[in-house]
């Protein structure tokens, strides 16, 4: 019954979040056009301090949580996907969904710099490839640590000007 709770209340998450990803708000495409011109985005920003958001060599916070967010809908997306075309694979599905991200947003933090981006990073894929590797691991995710990563990390964006959830 845990479980069947669990795998719903991801279902409604993830549909929400999904819906509210759709079409009409433009604000994020609006406050960096395209990747080209993310290079003055932090010049340009008064806002944000140029030494934490744009590390020597790296990706700036503000394209590292770009990129975060674009997984975590793929993630989202790919929970959907599965849950809908075999609910008693729910287990497996997880596995896969947490280990692909966990893997996607590891290789991800290695771009950035030494900023609270990407140390959030660090903590949430260190609480997926907890989860993924449970015998249950959409029960393992249900856990205040896995919360706490995914609040740290979702803070972290905001203040880098990208809205992210998990």
């Amino acid at each position: 019954m845990k479980s069947f709770r669990v795998v719903s209340a991801v279902l409604i998450c993830a549909s929400l979040t999904l819906a509210g990803c759709g079409g009409g708000d433009d604000t994020t495409a609006e406050s960096a056009p395209s990747p080209s011109s993310a290079t003055s985005a932090p010049a340009a920003s008064a806002s944000s301090a140029p030494a934490p958001s744009a590390p020597a060599g790296g990706a700036s916070d503000k394209e590292l949580c770009e990129s975060v967010k674009k997984a975590g809908n793929d993630m989202k997306a790919s929970v959907v996907t599965a849950l809908q075309a075999d609910p008693a694979a729910a287990p497996e599905a997880f596995r896969k969904v947490l280990t692909e991200l966990e893997s996607k947003l590891t290789a991800l933090a290695a771009t950035g710099g030494d900023t609270a981006v990407t140390t959030a990073i660090q903590a949430f894929t260190s609480e997926a490839a907890k989860a993924a590797k449970a015998a249950d691991p959409a029960s393992a995710a249900d856990n205040p640590a896995f919360e706490k990563a995914g609040t740290d990390l979702a803070a972290a964006c905001k203040k880098a000007g990208v809205e992210v959830n998990f």
